[in-house]
């Protein structure tokens, strides 16, 4: 009688057990909204998931989502550059979310979309303006050179606005061409460069660039196909702000560049008694000789002088933010006759309509150069 007394109280306890967890653990339709704590504006596509769980869904074009729950559960509402938020689950919620610049720092562009980095599978560097060279850069791929590892840039002679030899990860073909593919702002340039020009990544104004992504594996094929077979370098160029008031910057900088160090060569006396000993004085190669006593190399060498200016303002336009920049370079090379110039101007306008459902980026660039190399002949003054 005694074990039938305990097994019955044994049965009860844990049928109020179940029935308190049941309680306690009652499911709920939470219906919600996903706001920008800045303005308040809605945030499509932000994810809401059920902590601990693959439950979840994502916010509509209001930045609305609904979504079965228990009331034990807890929910973490995350997107990408902002702050993830951990809530528990309740019938009506209206979630903020704060930005988060560091997250923002995280997001790679790859092709034909973006990607946060720990998702990425493949090989890509980044590297942002302050990682880059400093100085009088004339040319993008001045920019890169030994900052990004894996990828070698080797100048092609120091012609002014001369092209450099880039390759990553090294050469993969013994005839063809081992030159990686160059995306600018999702334009792919065509890998037998721009007729008339040395260099195609001259194109582009350095300081118009916001950063530089570098693709150094397959996934690059996969994204741009077999040109990309040698990797991809993806250039980014600033664009206005939305957040950002009207505002004008200048800079500009000087350089001179001169020869280090000459060849050792026998002066005009040096070279007549070397020609005099090897065939004697009476000889038609001695009296061939003339008097003057030139230095060629201080007659082909100069202190060559270069220069960059850029202007840039940005703003809102009719509430929309632009980006208007207009640069002027030019640079001299140390053997006469050689220099390089070049007038950039890029403007760049997003405006947004129907609450932001549709944005528009305007991209328009401009690039005047001239390239001069050393002459052939006689060096003039």
């Amino acid at each position: 009688m005694n074990g039938m007394s305990f097994l019955r109280k044994s049965l009860l306890t844990i049928l109020g057990v179940v029935c308190y967890l049941g309680v306690g653990a009652q499911n709920l339709t939470v219906q919600g909204v996903v706001l920008d704590a800045a303005d308040n504006s809605p945030i499509p596509g932000a994810s809401v998931l059920v902590k601990g769980t693959t439950r979840g869904t994502i916010t509509n074009f209001d930045g609305q989502f609904q979504l079965s729950a228990a009331t034990t559960d807890v929910l973490v509402v995350s997107f990408i550059g902002y702050e993830s938020q951990e809530l528990p689950a309740v019938e009506n919620m209206t979630v903020n979310l704060f930005e988060n610049t560091q997250s923002l720092a995280d997001v790679i562009v790859i092709g034909y979309g973006t990607v946060k980095k720990n998702d990425l599978t493949g090989s890509v560097t980044a590297i942002k303006p302050d990682d880059m060279n400093k100085g009088l850069v004339t040319n993008a791929q001045d920019m890169m050179q030994g900052k990004i590892a894996g990828v070698s840039v080797v100048s092609n002679g120091g012609t002014p606005g001369g092209s450099a030899t880039i390759r990553i990860r090294g050469g993969a073909s013994l005839s063809a061409s081992n030159d990686p593919l160059i995306v600018i702002d999702g334009l792919a340039m065509d890998n037998a460069g721009v007729q008339g020009l040395a260099n195609p990544l001259s194109m582009v104004n350095p300081n118009d660039i916001e950063s530089f992504t570098v693709l150094k594996d397959a996934s690059a094929t996969a994204i741009y196909g077999s040109r990309a077979s040698n990797g991809v370098i993806v250039i980014t160029t600033k664009k206005g702000s939305k957040t950002g008031k009207m505002s004008l910057t200048y800079n500009g900088n000087v350089s001179v560049s001169t020869v280090g160090e000459t060849l050792e060569v026998m002066d005009g006396d040096e070279f007549r008694s070397f020609i005099k000993d090897l065939y004697g004085e009476d000889s038609d190669q001695a009296k061939a000789l003339g008097t003057a006593n030139t230095d060629w190399q201080d007659e082909i060498y100069r202190a060559a002088v270069g220069t960059d200016h850029n202007v840039t303002a940005t703003g809102n336009l009719a509430g929309a933010p632009f980006r208007f920049s207009a640069g002027y370079t030019m640079q001299d090379g140390v053997i006469k006759t050689s220099e390089f110039r070049r007038v950039t101007l890029s403007a760049n306008y997003a405006p947004s309509f129907f609450d932001d459902y549709l944005k528009v980026n305007a991209n328009i660039k401009a690039m005047h150069a001239k390239n001069r190399y050393a002459d052939g002949g006689v060096v003039g003054n």
